[in-house]
């Protein structure tokens, strides 16, 4: 089926789980979930696929093991692509983004030498910028307090080098919209606008 946004039993949903994070609430309300929630995100999903890759559902349980949170289930609903564009849906609205959301080891060192880089460093500065001005935030899962050891503190783009990672973000809060077509719409926007700096990513950290 045609992807016609989510409807809002999928927002009521995790209303509920937000007050009630409980198997009991999962299994009477599973129902829902499948079909209000996870089935409007795998339409979405085959809706971009053309564009931007297959894109997969993460699992709704949580990680437990090493959380003083022992809550089992998420509180969104989180799809990421091939094209590195990842979607959410909770009860507090829908939100999409596009980067690298953690960078490590040689990929982290790559970025940091591109970023350090005058040519390919000002490039991203100036995607970064436009991104900004655009209305999209540019978020790491990961940052330093300062810039990372071997590079001058006062570097012009150390703000850019402290990161361990980077992704345009943008958030838009429960509204009509959300249960019509508008919502593919809106985070297309946000994956095509990111296109730069996901170029920039791909041909800089591999």
């Amino acid at each position: 089926m045609a992807f016609r946004g989510f409807p809002v039993e999928a927002v009521e949903f995790y209303e509920g789980l937000l007050a009630d994070n409980s198997k009991t609430y999962w299994q009477a309300h599973k129902a829902t979930y499948d079909a209000d929630v996870q089935a409007p995100m795998k339409e979405l999903l085959a809706a971009v696929a053309g564009e931007f890759g297959n894109g997969k559902i993460f699992r709704p349980y949580r990680d437990v093991r090493f959380s003083a949170d022992k809550t089992p289930y998420k509180t969104h609903i989180g799809a990421l692509l091939d094209s590195g564009g990842y979607v959410q849906l909770g009860a507090d609205g829908l939100a999409a983004g596009r980067g690298v959301w953690h960078l490590e080891g040689d990929q982290l060192a790559r970025f940091r030498a591109a970023v350090d880089d005058d040519a390919s460093g000002k490039d991203l500065a100036t995607i970064v910028a436009s991104l900004e001005a655009d209305g999209v935030e540019v978020i790491s899962r990961e940052a330093l307090k300062t810039a990372p050891r071997g590079f001058d503190k006062d570097h012009p783009r150390a703000d850019l080098l402290r990161r361990k990672g980077l992704a345009a973000w943008q958030s838009w809060p429960v509204g009509a919209w959300l249960g019509t077509a508008k919502a593919k719409e809106r985070v297309l926007s946000v994956w095509r606008t990111a296109q730069p700096l996901h170029a920039w990513l791909v041909e800089h950290t591999g």
